[in-house]
């Protein structure tokens, strides 16, 4: 559980690097791939030693589909990041469940349960709430880029679900290559100052490779419905590192909203919990 914590803490982060880096999305982007994708490699290693590469050899059209949907969800979130209040994307994103249980219905044939349906009902009126308000510095188009960066997440988890074989640190790798090679012709500001390529690099190892490295290790010794309940913590997490040192307020509309998010995604996640037990 502290594992997962941690992971948690590290992709909270996101919202706070892109604020703090005076460049476009795409420049970002440009840096942080190689760089969490690098990360990702040192990582392999450790885990699998000079094994570590035979996991590339094993990626299949499966696993390339993965990496590409993973690579076009990172290219949703940056931009989401600049063009919206990071209280905004980290509300969207925590409905990640509910596009999940969707789509798990409609690919795998998976029942919602009630209570995923009604929390899915109360989480979709706290979203239209939030983004009907529009905070000053939010967008529509921002607004709608995470959506997709939710929808490509949760597709990315049924089809985890579909092929548990696909190698995922090495998918996870490529996405993060992909996503800074496909940004390069819409890059703006390549050249950075030492302190601006520091942080981006540091965007890139924190929440790339530490936090997807923790999520990794600390799945495999806690129960899902657990790892899911401490993931959705993203959500009140993002917005409040980006108030503490930017002053980045959001509205009534948005905090409201964001509470009827999360009670819905945690009231879901505990029923099911006990429901399980």
């Amino acid at each position: 559980m502290l594992l997962l914590l941690a992971s948690t803490i590290a992709w909270s982060t996101a919202g706070l690097f892109v604020r703090a880096v005076p460049l476009d999305a795409f420049s970002m982007l440009v840096w942080r791939g190689p760089a969490g994708a690098l990360g990702l490699l040192l990582l392999m290693f450790w885990f699998d030693g000079r094994s570590a590469l035979r996991g590339f050899a094993k990626m299949r059209g499966f696993a390339w589909l993965y990496a590409v949907i993973s690579a076009a969800a990172i290219l949703c979130f940056i931009p989401a990041l600049t063009l919206t209040t990071v209280a905004h994307v980290g509300i969207i994103y925590a409905t990640v469940p509910f596009f999940a249980a969707a789509l798990g219905f409609l690919f795998l044939g998976e029942q919602p349960a009630a209570s995923a349906v009604l929390a899915s009902l109360a989480a979709l009126l706290g979203v239209v709430l939030m983004v009907t308000a529009q905070d000053n510095g939010s967008s529509l188009a921002g607004d709608f880029l995470a959506a997709l960066m939710t929808a490509g997440a949760a597709s990315l988890m049924v089809m985890g679900r579909k092929s548990p074989e696909v190698p995922m640190l090495p998918a996870a790798a490529t996405s993060a290559l992909l996503a800074g090679l496909v940004a390069i012709p819409f890059a703006h500001h390549l050249p950075a100052t030492p302190k601006d390529f520091g942080l981006v690099i540091a965007a890139g190892l924190v929440a790339n490779t530490l936090g997807f490295g923790l999520f990794v290790t600390g799945t495999r010794l806690v129960p899902a419905v657990e790892a899911a309940l401490i993931g959705a913590l993203e959500a009140p997490l993002a917005p409040l590192w980006v108030w503490l040192v930017f002053a980045e307020t959001p509205s009534l509309a948005t905090i409201l909203g964001g509470a009827l998010v999360t009670i819905a995604v945690l009231g879901h996640l505990w029923v099911s919990g006990r429901r399980r037990r």
